[in-house]
């Protein structure tokens, strides 16, 4: 039986990326599909938000110098051509999928609407939420926790490439530990970089709690899912 009912997994555009230097790379799609199809398939409602990093590290050293604000549409625009690839990727699956965007692009995808997706989540789709909040000067992590109150979700789980939250950077320092459970206000005051601190203190408020989880493990995301140690749990 599944912990959750509803999740809102939080997806890096790193993620998609592979082994390559940038962009999408096919094999890690399918794979993460594979591995979100798992949880569907047990009955998991499953809303997704996804950053742009693979493919907005292609054009960021012309980006050097350019104005914030313009940046971060330019990355919101990255985020929604990997929400439209993941989309894609799921149809292809056999799994029931919808994109929403929260910028306004409607030849190329629907825009977010709170009810229409929370009605899709409830038919079993999975939604797929691009550009970010829609606003400059905010991350994909608070998009996350964004989405993820508005959409009732029970949990915010982001895939890393770690697996789970250390007490220091384990790739630097061998003697890092991870946690199996961290209070948020331990990890603000720790600095220990789940999430940017918008999104961690909306989640806090929110009493949203966060798994943070390496989406390169096979099945850790069903583990997850099904209340097992996986990752690191952060809570009120």
């Amino acid at each position: 039986m599944p912990a959750f009912k509803r999740i809102l997994l939080k997806l890096s555009g790193e993620a998609l990326m592979g082994d390559d230097d940038y962009g999408i790379n096919r094999n890690m799609l399918e794979r993460i599909v594979a591995e979100i199809k798992e949880v569907v398939d047990l009955g998991v409602e499953v809303g997704i938000v996804i950053g742009g990093g693979n493919i907005f590290r292609g054009v960021a050293p012309g980006a050097s110098g350019m104005d914030r604000a313009t940046a971060d549409y330019m990355g919101m625009l990255a985020t929604v051509m990997n929400a439209l690839a993941l989309g894609d990727a799921m149809r292809r699956a056999g799994l029931n999928a919808r994109v929403q965007s929260a910028l306004n692009i409607e030849p190329v995808v629907e825009p977010y609407i709170r009810g229409k997706a929370i009605r899709y989540l409830e038919e079993g789709r999975v939604v797929v939420f691009g550009a970010g909040t829609g606003n400059p000067f905010f991350t994909t992590d608070t998009a996350a926790a964004l989405r993820g109150r508005e959409i009732e979700a029970e949990v915010v789980l982001k895939a890393t490439k770690v697996d789970g939250v250390y007490t220091a950077d384990p790739v630097k320092d061998p003697t890092a530990q991870r946690y199996d459970r961290v209070s948020f206000d331990e990890a603000i005051g720790r600095d220990l970089k789940v999430m940017d601190a918008t999104a961690l203190a909306l989640c806090r408020d929110q009493r949203l709690p966060i798994v943070v989880f390496s989406i390169f493990k096979a099945g850790a995301l069903k583990r997850v899912v099904m209340g097992e140690n996986e990752g690191t749990l952060v809570h009120i």
